[in-house]
């Protein structure tokens, strides 16, 4: 390989974080065709995870890794979302989530490209597509390994949880999830129950943060928030909260 290829691969290099995967189509972009990045593979500067990406050769590549090259490469919002995004962040840990799965959130009209979906990354994915909250809110950055991803905050990975109860997510371990977060800030909190489309949602997170006890929803403007009109069922044969009009789990009734 020439001194110019050589250097070329090496400015790449060095600007990046290992751990990433890296996107053919963002690599063209930044000058490397594809005409060279079949020369770097063929020199074993990258290894191949599947058509449309590749990864530096020896490097170890999580499913945040590729997360990293969904965001900052592709543009895409899919994130980790609800029990996944508690997990990351050390708030959830006490349920016992060491399962060997990634729930994962994006927009409507998103996909996992087949590389990521495809590729054995050691865990299984699992990516809902909803617009119950609008993309960008409620996200915050963490840090992992040498390079950072977006996930759902705790405030909005509870309304992910919420969103998928009762029939993916059991309601009475969201309530243990909402318990362990006392210090929400009604800041971070107003705007999403505002901006919230889901009924179902706006009522269990009022609820349940109630149930909890927890001071910051005493400053949560109320008059704010659309909880729409009429009875919820959210499970059968369970008890009527009528201050929110539904109906919920008898364990989770009102003690």
């Amino acid at each position: 390989m020439s001194t110019e290829k050589l250097s070329k691969i090496n400015t790449l290099l060095s600007a990046l974080p290992s751990g990433i995967a890296l996107t053919s189509s963002w690599l063209t972009k930044q000058g490397y065709s594809l005409d060279l990045q079949k020369k770097y593979k063929e020199s074993q500067w990258f290894n191949s995870i599947g058509t449309g990406a590749l990864i530096r050769n020896g490097d170890r590549v999580d499913y945040l890794g590729g997360i990293y090259a969904l965001q900052s490469q592709l543009g895409l919002s899919i994130h980790p979302g609800a029990k996944t995004a508690l997990s990351l962040q050390g708030k959830a840990h006490y349920l016992g989530l060491a399962e060997k799965k990634a729930l994962l959130f994006g927009t409507p009209g998103e996909k996992l490209p087949t590389w990521f979906d495809k590729h054995q990354w050691g865990i299984n994915i699992d990516c809902k597509l909803s617009s119950f909250l609008p993309a960008e809110l409620g996200l915050v950055e963490i840090a992992h390994k040498g390079f950072t991803v977006k996930v759902s905050s705790p405030a909005r990975a509870i309304m992910e949880c919420l969103y998928l109860a009762p029939n993916s997510q059991p309601l009475i371990e969201v309530y243990e999830l909402m318990e362990g977060l006392n210090n929400l800030r009604p800041a971070t909190v107003q705007p999403l129950l505002e901006s919230c489309s889901s009924v179902k949602v706006k009522r269990l997170f009022l609820y349940l943060a109630e149930k909890a006890g927890h001071e910051w929803l005493n400053h949560i403007a109320m008059q704010n928030i659309d909880l729409g009109t009429g009875k919820r069922a959210i499970v059968d044969g369970g008890v009527y909260i009528s201050k929110y009009q539904i109906t919920v789990p008898k364990e989770l009734g009102l003690a």
